[in-house]
């Protein structure tokens, strides 16, 4: 493990289910990695209690001294075994990519921040300190990415329920962290759950926001109907975000 890193590891956070995988992961990166190891971190739904392993994979964070590519070969080797743990391949940084990126991927950074526990090495997440106006930009930047994103979704669907549904479950997660930016720059500065980032967004734009709802529903309905509402109210939260 690398000199500059201190073992700062506590899982206790991981839904108990998926904490013997995790820590097995862990394992098997730090004999992968060995001193190129800097540290591991989990993030995400898999610390929430409703983490659904039929539909979701855990998110982890992989940081090295150095990109190897020769390791990275080898950590790939295991995806197969890695998949059938529910675990997605790891996001790959640098303490330098971390402290370089925090203008250029705030709200990617602040999800990280706000809620997760660290499996291997050091944690790099806990002490980073974002910028208003980076995290207001990417919002407002986010938020529009996200209406074009469903225009052409709604296109490519050719009128398919099963593409729609696709679509709105997986941009359901970006609204998500996206609104979680927004709560940050309103002051609320700690980690809330789903339905209190929705509550709360509600609030601000002064009307439900039942699209969004919707989208973050695993097993709710989605089609044409649900993607008109979330269209909407995902204009909304542009607008908010255009006025911050």
């Amino acid at each position: 493990m690398s000199e500059t890193s201190t073992e700062q590891t506590d899982q206790t956070q991981i839904v108990d289910f998926m904490r013997p995988g995790c820590e097995k992961y862990a394992g098997l990166i730090r004999q992968l990695a060995g001193e190129s190891l800097a540290g591991l971190t989990a993030y995400g739904p898999v610390l929430d209690s409703d983490f659904d392993a039929t539909r979701m994979t855990a998110s982890s964070v992989l940081v090295l001294d150095g990109i190897d590519l020769s390791l990275l070969r080898r950590i790939a080797e295991h995806g197969p075994e890695l998949g059938r743990k529910h675990l997605a391949a790891p996001v790959v940084m640098t303490p330098g990519y971390i402290r370089g990126s925090l203008d250029t991927f705030p709200l990617e950074l602040l999800e990280i921040h706000q809620h997760h526990a660290t499996l291997a090495g050091r944690d790099f997440f806990d002490d980073l300190s974002l910028q208003v106006e980076h995290v207001r930009l990417q919002c407002e930047r986010e938020f529009k990415r996200i209406l074009i994103r469903l225009r052409q979704g709604l296109l490519a669907a050719s009128g398919r329920e099963l593409a729609i549904e696709e679509l709105e479950l997986d941009i359901g997660q970006h609204i998500l962290r996206t609104a979680r930016g927004l709560l940050w720059l309103k002051g609320n500065t700690d980690y809330a759950s789903r339905d209190t980032v929705v509550s709360e967004c509600e609030r601000l734009v002064g009307e439900s926001l039942a699209g969004v709802r919707g989208a973050l529903e695993l097993y709710g309905e989605h089609g044409m109907r649900q993607f008109d509402a979330l269209y909407h109210d995902v204009e909304s939260l542009a607008r908010v975000a255009d006025e911050l």
